[in-house]
């Protein structure tokens, strides 16, 4: 398995799972952690590359701006991401609002490569639920479920 975060290059072999969800500009709890954990053993033909968007380096302070270099770095990282990526796991948090992860989902509902946990409580859910069941997006009560199922997907080569 292997980790790559913003803005180092996209690999093109491998299973590659993009983190979309819930980060808070750094100040929610570390899902994405959780995630890389539960796949650091896990067994499969080809290898996992994990798409984390969650960067070590982040600086709030940047200017989140089209002009702003390091931002736009960033945003472009994760559309590209998103879009080079086999699987695309959600989770929001019920803590927060997460309002660029509802963007992503917008962006990706069609794509048929996209899981969601979302948690109850979170201030949107029924939107999400109606979006989810609409779209025919499997929809989770708990990350865990999420990435269990995600791994009977690998395991099952429906990719």
């Amino acid at each position: 398995m292997k980790v790559i975060y913003p803005t180092n290059a996209i690999e093109t072999q491998g299973i590659k799972i993009f983190l979309a969800g819930t980060i808070d500009m750094g100040n929610s709890i570390d899902w994405q952690q959780k995630v890389i954990d539960d796949f650091q053993d896990f067994k499969t033909a080809k290898e996992i590359i994990i798409l984390n968007p969650r960067r070590k380096d982040w600086d709030s302070s940047w200017t989140q701006t089209i002009e702003n270099e390091q931002f736009n770095g960033q945003v472009n990282w994760e559309l590209d991401a998103l879009e080079k990526s086999d699987f695309i796991i959600m989770f929001l948090d019920k803590n927060s609002k997460s309002p660029i992860s509802m963007l992503e989902l917008g962006l990706f509902a069609d794509s048929k490569k996209i899981l969601v946990c979302c948690e109850e409580g979170f201030w949107r859910k029924g939107n999400i639920d109606i979006v989810c069941k609409r779209k025919e997006i499997p929809a989770f009560k708990t990350l865990e479920d999420l990435i269990t199922a995600l791994k009977s997907k690998i395991n099952s080569n429906e990719i």
